[in-house]
């Protein structure tokens, strides 16, 4: 398998550092809100990663963190913190905010088939593992206090920004564009390892510590939690685009300044899904989340759908007419699939051949819409029934499209509507007519009609559903 490295800019072969076992980093969410489609679509991305591991017989252990303190709202070290952001929106405590969010953000990625990975970790439980780091990097001189605060000294790194090039002028901007300037700083590139209360007197979360009671920086929580649980060596380092500077530059830097040693080999970015209006956001638009798509009629799995039909390092565009064109694309592809008789005998030649097409495709840097199109090579070909279900219940181990289980239950629709008797029929037809003719008053005393006879009509953008009370 080749995946493109982020850190060298290449596609390199993936090796694990131990043979047959994955050590894999997630970025997680900061839970001061729901999180949008947006967001989702990384997550989306890194679960096909991490299927298609196992898939290939790898033994994958995936460490996520749950950022519920330390995380402003500049990437410079300025602002409120997000969490305490939100709980003043929400007139809750943080851990309320922070709890609520959590099972939001768990609840919209069983939606979307995303498996909850191996360890789940919140910063708050992980305290004295950031002031142990911490102290430590003091030790070794790259970290220092000032204002109240502790800072790494990126002027002690031989290379700082490691996914590319940056010039000092553009780090004395400051990480961000736009970001106000901080004193305190020894250099425009350093950044907050803990916070203490001389900066924040309102935040909620402080913790005792050697340079005074305060919180840690959102940078250190993914080290020290990746550190906790996989060890020194990392083999994968998973996140959105926009976190690869400031977030995981900074990352390696105080990593790899702990250790003494390189940290993690690959690098794995998903690019942004962007709207007409530019990159997706909490603060501009409409607020695109799973549960608005659900009720504007779209099964979640469409958008998981969406997502797959597009390389996950090429910036992804979301309208609703694309949705739109997805959801009709995914319904008539279950429909082709319940149609396949499971008869005959598994054509092994024929299944290895069909079985490398998809292989190939994933092996190539996680090629999703190729996959797709093996999947359609499958339907397309001449395998008997028993091998196209074999191979789409294979590929789905790692699409999670549901197709099987949708295509079972559309076959029981269809079954289900042939039992509708005559009289329903006519007046469900009688029904679409009138709505094909906007007379939505005779269409909705056409459903009473149809409701008196015990069957209940609904319009999803499946078509026209009946089913009985």
């Amino acid at each position: 398998m080749k995946l493109y490295n982020s850190l060298s800019h290449e596609k390199e072969e993936f090796v694990p550092r131990t043979e047959g076992k994955v050590s894999m980093y997630t970025c997680g969410p900061t839970v001061y809100h729901y999180a949008h489609i947006g967001n989702l679509r990384s997550y989306i991305m890194e679960d096909v990663l991490e299927k298609y591991l196992r898939f290939t017989g790898l033994d994958v252990h995936r460490v996520m963190n749950i950022t519920d303190v330390g995380h402003l709202t500049s990437d410079g070290d300025t602002g409120d913190d997000k969490m305490l952001k939100g709980a003043k929106r929400e007139h809750k405590t943080v851990m309320e905010i922070a709890d609520f969010y959590t099972k939001a953000f768990f609840a919209d990625c069983a939606k979307l088939n995303i498996k909850t990975p191996d360890t789940v970790q919140p910063a708050t439980g992980c305290i004295g593992d950031f002031i142990k780091v911490i102290s430590s990097l003091i030790e070794k001189g790259y970290a220092y206090q000032a204002g109240g605060n502790i800072y790494f000294d990126t002027s002690k790194l031989d290379k700082y920004y490691m996914f590319g090039d940056i010039s000092e002028e553009d780090l004395e901007v400051g990480v961000r564009e736009g970001v106000e300037e901080d004193g305190n700083k020894r250099n425009k590139a350093d950044f907050v390892l803990w916070f203490t209360k001389s900066k924040f007197d309102d935040q909620e979360l402080k913790w005792d510590s050697p340079w005074g009671v305060g919180y840690p920086g959102w940078h250190i929580e993914c080290s020290c939690i990746s550190m906790k649980y996989l060890g020194e060596y990392l083999d994968l380092h998973c996140g959105g685009i926009d976190n690869a500077f400031p977030h995981h530059t900074n990352e390696i830097a105080q990593s790899e300044s702990y250790l003494g040693h390189k940290w993690c080999n690959y690098w794995f970015h998903v690019h942004h899904l962007n709207t007409e209006g530019g990159k997706m956001s909490k603060s501009k638009g409409e607020f695109l989340t799973v549960s608005l798509l659900e009720e504007k009629g779209y099964d979640p799995i469409v958008y998981r759908m969406f997502c797959l039909s597009s390389h996950y390092r090429k910036s992804l565009m979301f309208t609703y007419d694309n949705l739109d064109n997805t959801a009709i694309t995914y319904k008539k592809l279950i429909a082709r699939i319940a149609a396949i008789k499971d008869e005959g005998d598994i054509d092994k030649a024929e299944y290895d051949r069909l079985y490398k097409g998809f292989t190939d495709a994933m092996d190539n840097d996680l090629n999703t819409a190729q996959a797709l199109t093996a999947l359609y090579d499958v339907l397309k070909s001449d395998a008997s029934g028993k091998t196209k279900l074999a191979l789409i219940a294979e590929f789905d181990k790692v699409l999670s499209l549901n197709l099987i289980s949708a295509a079972e239950k559309l076959k029981a629709s269809e079954n289900a509507q042939e039992d509708i008797p005559a009289e329903v029929a006519e007046l469900i037809e009688q029904r679409k007519a009138a709505r094909k003719a906007k007379d939505f008053a005779l269409a909705d005393s056409i459903r009473d009609k149809i409701s008196e006879l015990g069957y209940i009509v609904e319009e999803t953008r499946q078509g026209t559903k009946v089913t009985k009370k």
